[in-house]
């Protein structure tokens, strides 16, 4: 299994005084499952990251998907 992914999505408002960002990353780990990665935070600063364990790929593109869509809900869209 050699899924590597990497998912990076900002949300800026100047208005707001809010840049953001948010980055999902997927690879395989030692044991044959998936780990997924989230990190986020305001841009410039190190942010915080959370990770999770998945045990196929299948499982893991679903909690991708579940993740980036709630994001671009909230309005963050991919990075340029």
């Amino acid at each position: 299994m050699t899924l590597l992914t990497m998912t990076l999505l900002t949300r800026i408002a100047p208005a707001q005084n809010m840049r953001r960002f948010y980055r999902i990353e997927a690879s395989p780990d030692l044991f044959g499952g998936i780990q997924i990665i989230r990190h986020w935070g305001r841009i410039g600063t190190r942010g915080q990251s959370l990770p999770c364990w998945c045990a196929t790929e299948a499982e893991a593109r679903a909690l991708t998907q579940t993740l980036l869509r709630a994001k671009m809900r909230r309005g963050y869209s991919p990075a340029d």
